[in-house]
């Protein structure tokens, strides 16, 4: 059987020569490479609604993204640039009616406040206001309908040449904001853009120069703490690949779980010191150290712990960090640099009134109970270690999901 592969080639007057042929990668100037990946926001405040845009470089954006992969390297993504401003004005009154005016009714509620999506808000209800006079709206699209089975092949074709897309703007100095709201509208939108049947439309970009100064990168948690290594939850604060396993390397275990409830729900039962009495197999409770009796930096406390293979024993630890309504965190013993562990508990406000619950320890750097256990066989270390952070793992999960139910259901 013959395999033919038919090729059609347009005759275009562009030229696609700003899409390399080859790539050194001796030659690449991390500093910019970087700077791009890390300061590509979504723009909606600062995007310049007066400043043309000219097809040439968007198309010159397009033929960047096109270079991503795709699901047996077919060429299934197809692109809309919507420019019409009576298309434009179409598409603003459907993303107005899927999100914005929720967007503006939450911006007017969390004007004035210290609320941390007060900032969010203002910048998705001025996006919401005035799409319809962004100079260009860019929706990717693919051939394929997604059938809600989970299963990867059709959105993992054209999620990475979107974001393409995105970079290679930021990298010729347009500014593109990621919005996926208006896809409620799916009918509404085919009907408006001439969508056929068995095309998936994935984003809308709008597409502009921005107004103001560049861009910088944000704070975002260090790859440390959201890097997982063999087993989900096992972190480490450095890992050496040409070594084993070892304390000085900092083994840690992180636990996490979406809680529908507030944060100040939540913290009132973490900032309960017994709390994981009632849920750890291991953790038999705690009392303050006079004259301490609520967290505050500096407090101590005394913890009992119970282990089959150990027996009890007890622990004076030192409250190190407060924030409240975000963060708790201790040492076991005087301070961070001593302590046999360090622990934390953290809470990520979500929308919808529900935050996120992050429960972590951290073994060392001081001397612990596995100190007489590694000292002993020091060939077994990595093994000791990796069975001390399951122990955790197991139960801290249970106090996390403890947590959980307590503040969802009271």
């Amino acid at each position: 059987m013959l395999a033919v592969r038919l090729t059609m080639v347009m005759n275009s007057p562009r030229s696609n020569g700003h899409v390399p042929a080859r790539y050194d990668v001796q030659k690449v100037d991390l500093a910019s490479v970087d700077g791009v990946l890390s300061t590509t926001r979504s723009v909606r405040l600062r995007l310049d609604l007066d400043r043309s845009v000219d097809n040439e470089l968007i198309l010159e954006c397009i033929d960047v993204a096109e270079q991503g992969p795709g699901g047996g390297n077919q060429s299934s993504r197809r692109w809309l640039i919507v420019r019409d401003p009576d298309q434009k004005k179409r598409l603003s009154e459907l993303y107005w009616e899927s999100a914005g005016k929720w967007m503006v009714s939450a911006r007017d509620k969390l004007t004035g406040t210290d609320h941390r999506n007060a900032s969010v808000m203002r910048s998705a209800a001025h996006l919401a206001e005035n799409l319809e006079k962004v100079p260009a709206l860019v929706i990717p699209c693919i051939w394929g309908i997604h059938d809600d089975s989970k299963k990867p092949g059709l959105f993992d074709s054209v999620v990475q040449s979107a974001w393409s897309f995105c970079l290679a703007a930021r990298a010729r100095g347009l500014a593109t904001a990621w919005t996926t709201a208006i896809l409620n509208n799916d009918e509404e939108i085919r009907e408006v853009l001439g969508i056929p049947e068995g095309v998936t439309p994935i984003a809308l970009l709008p597409v502009a120069f921005s107004n103001g100064g560049d861009f910088a990168s944000i704070s975002r948690r260090s790859a440390e703490e959201v890097t997982y290594f063999d087993n989900w939850g096992h972190t480490w604060e450095q890992r050496d690949d040409d070594t084993g396993r070892t304390m000085s390397e900092g083994p840690g275990v992180t636990v996490e779980a979406d809680i529908d409830a507030p944060p100040a729900k939540v913290w009132s039962l973490i900032t309960d010191i017994r709390i994981g009495a009632r849920f750890s197999e291991e953790f038999q409770g705690a009392v303050w150290v006079e004259p301490s009796d609520t967290p505050a930096v500096g407090a101590q406390f005394v913890g009992t712990n119970k282990h089959p293979k150990i027996g009890e024993w007890q622990t004076t630890s030192t409250i190190t960090e407060l924030i409240e309504n975000q963060l708790l965190g201790w040492a076991v013993g005087d301070d961070e640099d001593t302590a046999a562990a360090r622990w934390r508990w953290e809470i990520d406000e979500l929308h919808g009134h529900r935050c996120r619950l992050r429960h972590t320890v951290r073994l060392g750097p001081g001397e612990s109970g596995l100190t007489p256990a590694i000292e002993a066989m020091p060939d077994k270390e990595a093994l000791i270690i990796s069975r001390r952070q399951q122990e955790h793992l197991a139960n801290m999960q249970l106090c996390v999901q403890g947590v959980k139910a307590l503040a969802e259901n009271s």
